[in-house]
């Protein structure tokens, strides 16, 4: 059995949760959690209780949490919390699931990583979250000199709190970024990780052209991903009302690390 533990305690993470407890998941058993507040751990690991035969402890600090030997900690945090933990628990031979793979903009900590993850036999695992294709993706970057892009749509309000939201943007559409994903994951350091993935599973950070475009009213997220070489022309389109298909992109993940066939 594999010892699962949870960075992370908000919605993605409960999808996670229930998963387990639904029998989705019968190659691990859930053994801790860790959040920003400790009432947010000890709900999550209290769902864990509810139906588990096992322990299931709340953390307040990551070296905690580490101390309960996990195989796998997934993380659902931010890519500030996944710049924190990740060489720790690599270097420990913990393996990662991550959404935050914005962090991997960084050129220096994506190669720290790497190295890390190859010399304590442990992998990093990036979860597709809200958007699809990475097979694709790398397929045609291996193939050729390529081109990609991805276009994301989204509502106003998901861009409050960053510095291109302004109140003209609930009556107007407008695009309000376009640059590459390096730039892109800057200026909203949790809200296009996909872009990030996208471009690791392509052509990398600073040559992934991304933009943002603000729709009034509109309700969730919108991602088109174009890839180009003289061989193949793939466009990958996703809608999704919710976050939610990013916490089931974990489970398939966890999924895909057991099974005996993998898609």
């Amino acid at each position: 059995m594999n010892r699962l533990a949870i960075v992370g305690c908000g919605k993605l993470a409960a999808v996670v949760v229930d998963a387990h407890r639904r029998g989705l998941l019968p190659d691990y058993e859930i053994v801790g959690t860790l959040s920003r507040t400790a009432e947010s751990a000890e709900a999550l690991a209290s769902k864990v209780q509810a139906y588990a035969s096992t322990a299931c402890t709340p953390c307040i600090e990551f070296s905690d949490l580490l101390a309960l030997k996990p195989d796998y900690i997934i993380e659902t945090a931010s890519p500030t919390a996944l710049r924190a933990m990740a060489l720790p628990a690599l270097k420990k031979g913990v393996s990662i699931i991550t959404l935050s793979m914005g962090a991997f903009a960084e050129e220096d900590f994506f190669a720290e990583v790497t190295e890390a993850a190859r010399a304590h036999n442990a992998r990093v695992y990036l979860a597709s979250g809200a958007i699809g294709g990475f097979d694709v993706l790398r397929t045609v970057s291996l193939m050729d000199a390529c081109q990609a892009s991805i276009a994301t749509e989204k509502g106003p309000d998901s861009l409050k709190g960053t510095a291109v939201y302004a109140d003209s943007l609930q009556q107007e559409p407008r695009e309000v970024f376009r640059g590459n994903a390096k730039e892109a994951i800057a200026l909203f350091p949790t809200r296009v990780n996909v872009a990030v993935a996208a471009a690791l599973a392509s052509v990398g950070p600073e040559q992934l052209t991304a933009s943002v475009t603000s729709t009034p009213g509109y309700v969730g997220d919108e991602h088109c991903i174009e890839i180009k070489s003289d061989q193949v022309h793939a466009r990958i389109d996703i809608y999704s009302k919710t976050s939610e298909i990013a916490g089931w992109s974990l489970v398939n993940t966890l999924r895909n690390i057991t099974s005996p066939i993998v898609f």
